[in-house]
C-alpha cells in the first residue's frame, strides 16, 4: 500500500498548542475562559486539509491539560428546536451533545455544565434538559439579552448577564466548547467573566480557533478552504486591521471576530473595570487567540493541494443540499467562485469523471429498460480506482464496495461474495413480511448479507476484513445515496461527494 504523504506533524503542534494555552493562563491569575472554536472530536475537515492531522488530536491535548481543565459545552435552545443537523455526522445538534459526552468520556474527559443558550421555554429544549438532567448531567440556562451585545449597559448589569445562570467552576482553565458554530460560546464566556469579576475573581477570556490559520497567507488554500466550508453562514477571511494597525504586523482572522471585536473590547473593559490595568490588555482579535495550527505544518505543497480538494468536496456537498432543498443557491455559487478565484474544477477531483462515465456505461448496457443508472467510484490508498453501478440486485454504493474489497483482496470479479440466494431471501423478508417494495440492496443491507455470507464463504470474510483499508477514502456518485446508503457508507468513513441527482423518481425514498 502506498504511504500516505504527511503535511502535518501533531506531535510538534501538541507541544506548540499546549504551551500557548498554559502561557495564556498564567497571566490571569485565577480563572482563563478558554471559547474553544470547530469539532472538539472528530474534525474531519482539519483532517482533510491538514493531511497527518489527527481529528482527536485536540482531544489529546484536552488530555495533557487534564489536571488543569473543565469543560463546559454550550448549545443554542434553537438550533434543538428546530433540529439543525450537523452535516459530517448526519446528527441533529442534539444528538450530537450526547455523543460529544460520551465520546469525551471514553477519552477520560467529562463535561462539567451543558448551557442551553438564549433559552426561551422551548419545548424541544425543555425535553433535552429534563434527559440530561436525568441521565446525571447538570444543565445551566442562559437567556435571551435585549440588545446584546451593543446595548452595553443592560449587557453588562443584573438584567443582562446578571440574570443567567451561573456556572461554578474549579479549575482554572475553562473550555468552553459546542456541538456546532453560533451556539453561543462566547456568550457563556462573557457571562461568566461578569460573575466571576462580582464575585472578586479575576478571570480572564481567550479564544481558540483552528480556522483561519492566522499565520498563513489570507489566500493560502487552507484558509480558502475554510471559506468553502463557512459559505453556508457566509463567513470570510480578511487581515486583521486592528493587528495591522497595533504592531504593523499581517495576521489572518475572519469577518465576525473583526466586526465584533470593538464591542467586545468594550464589553470586557466594563466587566473587568478597574481591574483592567492588572490583565492583559488585547488589541486585536488576533491578539485573543491561543491558535498554533500553523505551526504544526511541515510540508506547505501538500496542504495546499489537499485543501484544493476540499473546495471540490464542499461544492458538492453544499449542491446536494440545494437539491435537497436545505440550502440557498448563493451558498453553492460563493464555493463555486472560490474555486474558479483558485483555479480548480470538480473533475480535479479524481473519481469524479470515472465515476460519470460508469453511469454511462450502465445507461448504454440497459438501453430500452426504464430506470436510473447510477454510478459509483472510490480511489483506493495505492491510487487505484473501483467503480460500482446500480442493478436488479444492488444499488450502485453497494456493487461499489463489494468490488473495492474485492480488488483489496484479489478476488476475480466474477467470484460473487453475496449469494444471490440471501439477497432474494432479504428481498422476500421486505416484501412478504414488511410489506416493503422489494428493491435491490442499499450498502447497510449489502453489508449485513456480507457478514451472514462470511459466517460460511471464507473468500467473503477475507473480504470483509478490508472494508477497514476504506476509511478516508475519496469516493463520488452520480446521484444522492438513498438512506441505507448513506448510514452505510458514513459507518465506512469514506470522503464521498455526489452530483446531486436523485436516484429514484419516487418522492418518499427509505
Amino acid at each position: 500500500m502506498a504511504r500516505a504523504r504527511i503535511g502535518f506533524d501533531n506531535e510538534k503542534y501538541l507541544k506548540e498548542q499546549t504551551a500557548a494555552i498554559i502561557d495564556r493562563a498564567n497571566k490571569f491569575d485565577s480563572k482563563l475562559y478558554l471559547e474553544f472554536g470547530g469539532k472538539l472530536c472528530c474534525d474531519y475537515h482539519a483532517a482533510r486539509v491538514l493531511p497527518g492531522y489527527d481529528p482527536n488530536v485536540k482531544i489529546r491535548l484536552l488530555q495533557q491539560l487534564k489536571d488543569k481543565i473543565e469543560i463546559v459545552l454550550a448549545i443554542y435552545a434553537g438550533d434543538i428546536e428546530k433540529g439543525r443537523v450537523r452535516g459530517d455526522f448526519g446528527i441533529t445538534y442534539d444528538a450530537a451533545t450526547f455523543k460529544l459526552i460520551d465520546d469525551l468520556r471514553k477519552w477520560g474527559l467529562d463535561i462539567s455544565t451543558v448551557v442551553i443558550t438564549r433559552f426561551a421555554g422551548q419545548p424541544s429544549a425543555v425535553i433535552f434538559k429534563n434527559k440530561l438532567e436525568r441521565r446525571g448531567v447538570k444543565v445551566s440556562l442562559h437567556y435571551p439579552i435585549e440588545g446584546y451585545p451593543t446595548n452595553v449597559d443592560h449587557v453588562v448589569s443584573e438584567m443582562g448577564f446578571g440574570k443567567n445562570d451561573y456556572i461554578e467552576t474549579k479549575k482554572p482553565i475553562v473550555v468552553v466548547t459546542a456541538p456546532g458554530p453560533n451556539s453561543g460560546k462566547l456568550s457563556v464566556c462573557l457571562s461568566q467573566l461578569y460573575h466571576e469579576h462580582k464575585r472578586g475573581i479575576n478571570a480572564g477570556y481567550a479564544k481558540f480557533e483552528t480556522f483561519p490559520i492566522w499565520n498563513l497567507p489570507l489566500k493560502h488554500p487552507v484558509n480558502v478552504a475554510y471559506e468553502a466550508a463557512t459559505a453556508d453562514i457566509s463567513d470570510f477571511n480578511l487581515v486583521d486591521p486592528f493587528h495591522l494597525a497595533k504592531y504593523n504586523e499581517t495576521a489572518i482572522n475572519y469577518n465576525r471576530d473583526v466586526e465584533s471585536f470593538p464591542i467586545l473590547k468594550l464589553i470586557l473593559t466594563r466587566i473587568l473595570n478597574s481591574k483592567a490595568a492588572n490583565l492583559p490588555v488585547y488589541n486585536s482579535p488576533t491578539d485573543m487567540g491561543v491558535n498554533r495550527a500553523g505551526f504544526g505544518i511541515v510540508d506547505d505543497e501538500i496542504v495546499r493541494e489537499a485543501a484544493k480538494q476540499e473546495f471540490i468536496r464542499r461544492y458538492f456537498r453544499y449542491n446536494q443540499e440545494y437539491v435537497l432543498g436545505i440550502e440557498k443557491r448563493e451558498v453553492v455559487d460563493r464555493v463555486a467562485m472560490l474555486m474558479e478565484e483558485m483555479g480548480v474544477k470538480v473533475t480535479d477531483r479524481k473519481v469524479v469523471e470515472v465515476a460519470r462515465k460508469a453511469a454511462e456505461e450502465a445507461e448504454k448496457k440497459g438501453k430500452g429498460n426504464a430506470g436510473i443508472y447510477c454510478g459509483a467510484a472510490i480511489e483506493l490508498k495505492d491510487g487505484r480506482i473501483v467503480t460500482g453501478k446500480n442493478s436488479k440486485m444492488l444499488h450502485a454504493a453497494s456493487s461499489l464496495i463489494l468490488n473495492a474489497v474485492k480488488t483489496l483482496s484479489n478476488i476475480p470479479d466474477e467470484i460473487l461474495l453475496i449469494s444471490p440466494h440471501i439477497i432474494n431471501q432479504i428481498n422476500s423478508l421486505k416484501e412478504e413480511v414488511l410489506k416493503c417494495e422489494p428493491e435491490s440492496l442499499d450498502l447497510e443491507e449489502a453489508l449485513i448479507a456480507l457478514s451472514i455470507s462470511a459466517t460460511t464463504n471464507h473468500t467473503a470474510e477475507l473480504a470483509m476484513k478490508k472494508l477497514i483499508e476504506l476509511r478516508d477514502c475519496e469516493m463520488h456518485m452520480t446521484h444522492i445515496p438513498t438512506p441505507g446508503d448513506d448510514v452505510g457508507l458514513k459507518m465506512l468513513g469514506v470522503n464521498l461527494t455526489t452530483d446531486g441527482k436523485f436516484s429514484s423518481h419516487n418522492l418518499f425514498i427509505t
